[in-house]
């Protein structure tokens, strides 16, 4: 049936947990891709074991103790995002996204020459990406099973419709829901059912989600580390982790079909914002058994993350007899902590004499161990941690990485694999990333210059809005491409 009157809801904090802290947020700021110089990242990352790149202060810190000579660098990165969706069709976008990716120095605190005993000591700070969030995703397709707006019935039943809140709350607003005749207030229909009086929903409806993201995590590395006889390599670091991150997102529905109802469309949108700050230590070594061996070892604590979120949402709708509504909730704030997962590296590299460098990594890490916990207002997260624990499993990675030294020239490549971090069951079990780097460097005594271009790829599924197992879901199949172009400029002092 229609409402006589539009209800204003109240007891919105009710709901504040409904759209905050879950399974893909702890998974979002607890990978780490490893960004940093174009050496770095034209050889796929796979630095455990060498070193001498300032890139490894978020890796391996023992790389700082393979430098040799204070240095200086800075890399800015062009970054080229494409995203895909099959939904019915196909659609695509692209975003042009250019950022710092690395910066920072080394300096000598101690030099002794090749002697025994400790050889070196040096001190270094290295601001690296970790993670780069930009894609603008745009699904778009017909839909002949379900809307949004079924979510939103589902989410309402059993509650009173003058309590109300969240999407679901605005949703009633807009006519978009409405209570079903003889329920009592507490189930409700869609303008697809005529609210209930036309049971079988007549969809058919177009749907269009667009999506803005962008921001980044990423760490200010402050390392010191040495050299111990010219076999053992040994360091630590501080990370100061940074968190940017915001997703703007706007759902919209429309049918040319003369419903009953008489919709016309509804757009729906919502706006989340994170930032936050966090530290964690990390430690690791190398070592040098015979001189073309390298062997690497590091350890990383969990990041502790200080969260900081804001979320809105509102809702426009049309009808054909000229009704248009629009609606929106109060803003909410959320303050929470995340602890992300441990971290274990392992790397050997070998030194074919002067012409040569072949590294590969292995990298463990369980994201079922990734934490949400309160910072003062006493709530249990308990249960989105149980959901990290039953969605999330340990995932195995691998980086490879190759260079060519042709006098002051060189030439490398790297390959990266990132294993699957949902468990078998979940729609995106599949889910894992690849990398192709290739790059080009120069030296000349003081001066470094390096080139790394970088293909970064994925596929995942997407749902639009979640239903129960009475619909089929509406599901769309996102591919994204990432071109990184990145370049360094070096300098030794």
């Amino acid at each position: 049936m229609k409402r006589i009157a539009l209800l204003i809801v109240a007891g919105l904090l009710f709901f504040s947990g409904i759209f905050a802290q879950n399974v893909d947020d702890a998974l979002r700021y607890s990978q780490i891709f490893y960004g940093g110089t174009a050496r770095f990242l034209s050889m796929g990352g796979a630095f455990t074991a060498l070193g001498g790149d300032m890139s490894t202060f978020s890796q391996n810190p023992a790389g700082i103790g393979v430098f040799r000579s204070s240095e200086l660098s800075i890399s800015p990165q062009m970054a080229y995002n494409k995203t895909s969706a099959q939904f019915n069709g196909y659609s695509s976008d692209y975003i042009y996204n250019f950022n710092l990716n690395q910066g920072g120095f080394v300096t000598n605190l101690i030099s002794n020459g090749p002697e025994s005993g400790l050889v070196s000591l040096n001190f270094g700070y290295s601001f690296n990406k970790t993670n780069n969030f930009h894609h603008n995703p745009i699904i778009q397709g017909i839909s002949n099973t379900s809307s949004m707006a079924d979510y939103w019935a589902q989410l309402g039943e059993g509650t009173f419709y003058k309590d109300l809140g969240g999407a679901e709350g605005i949703g009633y607003d807009a006519w978009i829901i409405d209570t079903i005749t003889g329920s009592g207030g507490r189930s409700f229909g869609t303008v697809f059912s005529n609210y209930g009086d036309n049971p079988g929903s007549v969809y058919g409806q177009k749907i269009r989600k667009l999506g803005s993201y962008e921001g980044y995590t990423g760490e200010h590395a402050i390392s010191v580390g040495g050299n111990y006889a010219n076999k053992i390599f040994f360091g630590a670091t501080f990370g100061i982790n940074t968190i940017k991150y915001t997703a703007h997102t706007e759902h919209l529905e429309s049918t040319d079909i003369d419903l009953p109802s008489q919709f016309k469309s509804f757009n729906y949108t919502d706006y989340l914002e994170n930032s936050g700050t966090g530290f964690s230590f990390k430690a690791g070594a190398i070592i040098k058994p015979v001189e073309f061996l390298r062997i690497g070892i590091a350890v990383h604590t969990p990041v502790w993350y200080r969260i900081n979120e804001y979320y809105y949402d509102n809702i426009t709708s049309a009808f054909t007899d000229g009704a248009k509504y629009e609606y929106s909730n109060d803003p909410l704030r959320y303050n929470y902590a995340l602890a992300t997962p441990f971290r274990l590296l392992t790397g050997i590299a070998v030194q074919v004499q002067k012409i040569a460098l072949l590294s590969v990594d292995y990298e463990f890490v369980d994201y079922s161990s990734a934490k949400f916990s309160e910072t003062g207002d006493d709530y249990d997260y308990s249960d989105k941690n149980r959901q990290i624990r039953d969605g999330l499993q340990a995932a195995n990675n691998l980086r490879f990485g190759g260079e060519l030294r042709l006098n002051k020239l060189y030439l490398r490549s790297g390959y990266g694999y990132y294993g699957k971090a949902f468990k078998p069951g979940d729609d995106n079990e599949n889910l894992d990333y690849r990398s192709l780097s290739f790059g080009i460097g120069y030296r000349e005594q003081n001066i470094s210059i390096d080139f790394a271009f970088t293909n970064f790829k994925y596929s995942q599924s997407s749902l639009l809005y979640p239903l129960d197992d009475s619909y089929v879901p509406a599901k769309a199949i996102m591919n994204n491409n990432n071109n990184m172009f990145t370049l360094t400029l070096g300098y030794k002092l």
